[in-house]
Parts: structure tokens; C-alpha cells; sequence
């Protein structure tokens, strides 16, 4: 592909960005493009989390790029280390690190429509110094789990004279031994390292649970030498395992909340949940929401790791915290010498400025909307040449891999005009972007995610802009093309002609095919009638 001067701006250097940058290489043959990252290597979230006992709640083989199947995982889940090590293998196979310029951050990005062109200012977070580049392209990779949330509504969180941390920023350093821990949550960060530290008998756990979580098994099933074998040298078996994988997550995610099914559901996993934790907790451990309304959770141990005698649960309440510990809501003191907050993420802002038409920025459609809202997920009106990959409701029963491929195999198709030169810009419209959003919210307005309290929500009871409300097949179908009229095109005579050439051409050869099988077809009838 002719690069004529077009430069294309990755944000994030996680699955995202890679993913989108290894598809710009491998499918445009484009390489004018950087990766802008924070941090001081690749892998996103699993760079940034590396707590004990982390890994995929998803099925490895299905957590991997469709393109790079890797035969020698360890275990049906990978653990971080492994799943780490994979994106930085790809990250040399596809010669990214040159693109990449680490430990920058993208403070801002404006459009400027008369040089059809964002204006980018970053910063060095090590110096502080600043400097400015432009692109044609902007592809925020950004994620949502990357401001890790501190519940300072607690009062005296700061006053804590001990050890404390989120545990998306887990200490390399830290030694649990002989030590009091205080894990305050228990979604899916905490339910993975409580039963990792708490193998040493000597580290004591209590583990606050303001809301119960609803539980599934995911038993983590090693694989033989034998097995990685087969995936390695006889053709298709490795990709036939993936489908099967896939093919457990593309029926529909959510269901009404009339149909039977939900209450089977719920029994189901209250049994589980009741069959697998020690009596004392029965009553404190089954949520009054239904399940899929907040993250289900893999139980990869956890509920196991409660019968231990130095871990407890407690559901109390945390009334402040102080100097030396946790004071509940029942007045009991509790000492502690490390606090560890697995309270998840903010999610609801874009981090960081990027205005685009007429003064409109991406925090400000946000806000007017109630909420993160984007058209497929993808794009937003008045921001040319702006896409967002695993953006607003595009979460959902299935690998963020899979959305990511999806997103990005949309995004090249409405970017190859402009790095081609054949337009300037794209910018989806107001109009189809509404409608989507209103039918994809009335959906939403219909299924469980509207029944608890929850992080995907504005402010925690508001508009859902995390999920995605209908089945995987239905994602994929939405984003196999762009529907052009959704967009208003910039500088795009040459895209323009050459699609009228097209279609004119797709029409000949159509008018080809039916005009011989018709021939043939006449041809055949008059044999027929004369051999009568």
C-alpha cells in the first residue's frame, strides 16, 4: 500500500492496540503508525495485573488471536506470566516494538478539518516533558479497566499506616508472611488471589464482602505434553478445539426476565454456590440480584479456600478505616497490617481530551448521553477519523479477543480510503448513531443488568454502557461492513468513483452469470423439445 504521507496514532499498547496494530502490517501493508503506551512494555491489563493467582476467566485457546493460535498453553486458563508472555512473543513476530513509544501518554488530541489531521500533544511520564506529533488516524485502545477505583467514600482510607494498595498494583516486593490482610471486595480480582496468598498458613485473611457474587466452576484442566503435541503438529486439531470453545459462547448472553431459564440459572448456581461453602456462610453468600446482572465469577478456588482456617469472611460492614486496621459497622476493631482493594475500576470517563467538529469532544458526547455511548461501539459522531476499540457495549459473554478482531477488521475498512488517499475522512453520523443506541437500550432496558447495582452503569443505577445485549453472532454481523450512508465523507471523490466502478462492475458480471444461465437454460428446454 502507497503510505503517501498518511500516519495513522494507536493509543494503548494492550490486546487492543496490538491487535489493530498487527492488522494495519499484516492486511494494509500500512507501517506509518506509532503505539502510544504508558507504560514500559506491552500486554495492558496483563502487564498492569500481577497479582497472585491471576489469569483468563476465558478459555485460553479461545483468549488468543485467531491469527496466532498457541499450541503450548499450560492449563484450559492462562495465567498471567503466560498469557503476558504471549503478546510480547507477537509483539517481536510482527516488529511492533519500533512503532511503540513507551511511557507516553496521550494528553490530548484535537482535530484540525482544515488539514484534515489530529493534533496530539504527550508527555514523557518519566520527565514530564511534552511534545506534539499529528495523524490522519487516532484508534483509542485505551480499554475500560485501566483506572484502578479506590473506595474513598469509606472513611479513613488515608489515615491506614500500614501496607496498602489496589491490587491492579500489586508490589513486586511485598512479603504476606507472618501478616494481617485486609482484602476489601470480591469480584473476579479478589476471588483469584485470596486463594493464593492464603496458602501460606501463616498469612491470616479476612476478606470484606459488601455485596455477594454469584459463583461458576471453572476448573483450570492442565494439558499434557501429549495434548500440546497434537495442537502443535496434526493440522486443524488445535483450530477445531477453538471452535468448540467458541461455539459455548456465541448463544445469546442475556435473557428476558419472564423466560423459566433465568430461575433455573439461579437455582443451579445457588446449589453450586451452597454445595461448595462452609454452613456459617450460607446465609451471607447467595446475592439478591440475578445472575449475569453484575460479572459472574470463575471460581477457580476461591470458594474453596474459605473452609481454610486462615481465611474469613466477613459481611459486617466497614464503618472507617484507621491507624492500625478496619472498625466494622458492628463497633468490632480488627488490626491489620496490609489493606489490599480489589474494588475494581472507573469506567464511565474517557481519559484523556480529544476534540474533534465544531468544538464537540468524546467526554462531552459521553456526558450528554448519560453515559459512555458510541455507534457499534466504535465510533462517534463528530470525531472524523476516531475509532475506539472494546468501546462503550461491546462487553458481553465472550473473548474480548474475539471483539477486538471484530472492531478492528471494521476499522480497517473504513480507514484504508484515507491511508490510501482516496478520502480525507469518515465520520459517522447522528442520526444511525441514536437509533442504534436507542434499540440497543431498550433491549438493555429489558434484561438483568438493569436489576443491581453495578460498575457497568453510570453511577452505578444509571444507563448501561458496558454490555452488549444480543448474541456474539449479532456483534460480528453488525461490524462485518460499514453501512457508508452512516457516514459523511471528507475529500472522498476518488473513494467515491471508485465505488461506482465497482458496483457497475458487480452488476456486469451479475448480468454475465444470468445472462448464460439463461442461455443455458433456453438451450436445454429447446433439446428437450426436440428430442420429444
Amino acid at each position: 500500500m502507497s503510505e503517501i504521507q498518511r500516519r495513522v496514532a494507536i493509543i494503548g499498547a494492550g490486546i487492543a492496540g496490538l491487535t489493530q496494530a498487527i492488522a494495519l502490517k499484516t492486511k494494509l501493508k500500512f507501517h506509518n503508525f506509532t503505539i502510544y503506551e504508558k507504560e514500559s512494555e506491552v500486554g495492558g491489563v496483563w502487564r498492569a495485573n500481577t497479582y497472585p493467582g491471576c489469569s483468563s476467566d476465558i478459555e485460553i485457546h479461545w483468549y488468543s488471536l485467531s491469527s496466532d493460535l498457541y499450541p503450548y498453553w499450560n492449563a484450559s486458563h492462562g495465567l498471567q506470566p503466560e498469557i503476558q508472555a504471549y503478546w510480547i512473543k507477537l509483539s517481536k513476530k510482527y516488529n511492533l516494538y519500533p512503532h511503540i513509544a513507551f511511557n507516553t501518554k496521550v494528553l490530548s488530541a484535537e482535530w484540525d478539518d482544515a488539514k484534515q489531521q489530529y493534533n496530539i500533544i504527550v508527555e514523557d511520564v518519566s520527565s514530564g516533558k511534552r511534545m506534539s506529533s499529528v495523524a490522519n488516524v487516532v484508534i483509542s485502545a485505551v480499554g475500560i479497566l485501566q483506572v484502578p477505583k479506590i473506595p474513598y467514600e469509606i472513611p479513613g482510607v488515608r489515615k491506614f499506616q500500614g501496607t496498602s494498595f489496589h491490587s491492579a498494583q500489586w508490589p513486586g516486593s511485598i512479603n504476606l508472611q507472618n501478616k494481617r490482610v485486609a482484602v476489601i471486595g470480591n469480584a473476579s480480582s479478589g476471588a483469584q488471589f485470596v486463594p493464593s496468598i492464603s496458602e501460606d498458613p501463616s498469612v491470616e485473611v479476612v476478606n470484606f464482602i459488601r455485596t455477594p457474587t454469584w459463583f461458576n466452576t471453572r476448573p483450570h484442566i492442565p494439558y499434557s505434553n501429549t495434548v500440546k503435541w497434537i495442537f502443535a503438529n496434526i493440522p486443524l486439531v488445535m483450530r477445531l478445539h477453538r471452535t468448540w470453545i467458541m461455539l459455548q459462547y456465541i448463544a445469546p448472553p442475556h435473557l428476558p426476565m419472564g423466560d423459566r431459564a433465568p430461575q433455573k440459572k439461579r437455582d443451579a448456581m445457588t446449589k453450586y454456590i451452597l454445595d461448595n461453602t462452609p454452613d456459617r456462610y450460607h446465609s451471607h453468600m447467595i446475592p439478591d440480584h440475578p445472575p449475569g446482572c453484575k460479572r459472574t465469577v470463575a471460581n477457580s478456588g476461591f470458594l474453596n479456600s474459605i473452609y481454610r482456617s486462615n481465611v474469613t469472611l466477613n459481611f459486617d460492614g466497614i464503618a472507617e478505616i484507621v491507624e492500625n486496621g478496619i472498625i466494622t459497622k458492628t463497633g468490632e476493631m480488627l488490626l491489620f497490617d496490609v489493606i489490599v482493594y480489589a474494588t475494581g475500576f472507573t469506567c464511565e470517563s474517557y481519559p484523556m481530551h480529544v476534540r474533534g467538529l465544531n468544538g464537540a469532544t468524546v467526554q462531552g458526547y459521553y456526558e450528554a448521553h448519560g453515559g459512555p455511548t458510541a455507534y457499534l461501539g466504535t465510533a462517534i459522531p463528530d470525531s472524523p477519523n476516531f475509532y475506539l476499540i472494546i468501546g462503550p457495549n461491546t462487553g458481553g459473554s465472550t473473548a474480548s479477543t474475539f471483539t477486538a478482531e471484530v472492531q478492528v477488521a471494521y476499522v480497517l475498512q473504513l480507514i484504508e480510503p484515507v491511508l490510501t488517499g482516496s478520502a480525507s475522512s469518515f465520520t459517522v453520523k447522528a442520526t444511525p448513531t441514536d437509533t442504534y443506541n436507542a434499540k440497543l437500550q431498550e433491549r438493555l432496558s429489558r434484561s438483568v443488568h438493569v436489576h443491581c447495582f453495578s460498575w457497568r452503569r453510570t453511577n452505578g443505577t444509571g444507563k448501561v454502557f458496558h454490555s452488549f445485549p444480543w448474541p456474539t453472532t449479532v456483534f460480528w454481523w453488525l461490524l462485518r461492513k460499514p453501512n457508508w450512508d452512516h457516514y459523511t465523507a471528507v475529500g472522498a471523490e476518488k473513494w467515491v468513483w471508485a465505488r461506482r466502478r465497482e458496483v457497475v462492475k458487480n452488476i456486469l458480471k451479475c448480468t454475465a452469470v444470468l445472462t448464460l444461465l439463461w442461455l443455458y437454460i433456453s438451450g436445454s428446454a429447446q433439446r428437450i423439445l426436440y428430442d420429444m
